[in-house]
């Protein structure tokens, strides 16, 4: 009789992978990444284990959002305050200091909250232009374009 199999943290084999985000959706792209960051893609999965790859995306300031999301859509954020609501626009959000930070809540936003997530969002590294410091890693690439012709924006 087989039984199932429940990996342990110390049996988890973490592979690197690159993406590069230029003219990627931003939705599909996250969708992807966050499946991969869980390692769902393996058959091994083991929903209380980190058990997914470290994940380096380049270009994350050249995604693209299809119809009218990058002007009407609003990324909100609390200051704390009593009322201190707050909220920008996608596209504000792109045009500014730090332009990963659209891709990388679209994620965390897609894993499963609590501390597993907070674990699993620390293989991921996101990055506004092409070079990254993760060289002496050997990341593999990951053409995400080319999984489904919808990810890329024609």
């Amino acid at each position: 009789m087989k039984t199932t199999i429940s990996l342990k943290p110390a049996d988890v084999k973490k592979e690197w992978v690159l993406i590069d985000a230029e003219g990627l959706i931003l939705g599909r792209l996250a969708a992807i990444v966050a499946s991969r960051l869980r390692g769902k893609h393996k058959p091994q999965f083991t929903p209380h284990v980190d058990c997914g790859d470290n994940i380096i995306i380049v270009n994350a300031e050249k995604v693209k959002l299809t119809g009218k999301k990058l002007e009407q859509s609003v990324l909100y954020y609390h200051t704390g305050f009593a009322g201190g609501i707050k909220g920008r626009s996608i596209k504000d959000r792109l045009a500014s200091a730090n332009p990963q930070r659209v891709v990388e809540k679209a994620i965390e936003r897609m894993i499963t909250r609590g501390p597993l997530q907070r674990q699993q969002m620390k293989n991921l590294y996101v990055y506004a232009g092409p070079e990254h410091k993760h060289a002496a890693q050997q990341p593999k690439t990951l053409d995400v374009g080319a999984l489904n012709a919808k990810n890329r924006r024609a």
